[in-house]
């Protein structure tokens, strides 16, 4: 079994109602979820005018490759209603794939380590509270140290459901 790291994000909708459906799907499909984070809401960084997003991380393992781990992701977006239009706007849910073991994968339809986790404090914050020593296999350094040095100051504060 390979263990990985997804972040999921969602700015449309019920927000939390999406990431835990997202979650909810991947046990069908060959992924068995081993540690979640809290929710995080996060202030949007490419594009500031739309919704405030919802963030978590998760550590799974499955036996899928890197490669049928993204197409099980695309299918659960997709299914869930996902349209890519805007880059870097409003969607309904998100699932990136963050780490892959210690795996390094460079192919025009997928790169692992996710090429800007060093650079979003969305992902390090929920990363660092369910892993925080695991290592970047690139950049040789633990997502507690990557998230000390990240130069990203946007806010990310956990999410309070009552105050929805």
């Amino acid at each position: 079994m390979n263990t990985f790291y997804l972040s999921l994000g969602s700015n449309v909708g019920d927000r939390e109602a999406n990431l835990v459906r997202a979650i909810e799907e991947l046990a069908p499909r060959g992924v068995r979820i081993i540690r979640q984070s809290s929710f995080y809401e996060t202030e949007p960084l490419e594009i500031r005018d739309q919704a405030w997003f919802l963030n978590c991380a998760v550590e799974a393992e499955t036996a899928l490759t890197p490669h049928q781990l993204i197409t099980v992701l695309l299918e659960i977006e997709s299914e869930m209603g996902r349209h890519r239009g805007i880059k870097y706007g409003p969607r309904n849910v998100d699932m990136d794939i963050l780490l892959f073991g210690a795996s390094v994968v460079n192919t025009p339809d997928l790169i692992i380590p996710h090429p800007r986790m060093a650079e979003r404090g969305f992902v390090l914050v929920p990363m660092n509270e369910i892993a925080s020593n695991a290592r970047h296999p690139v950049l040789n350094k633990t997502i507690g140290e990557l998230l000390n040095e990240t130069a990203d100051r946007s806010v990310v504060r956990l999410w309070n459901w009552q105050n929805k």
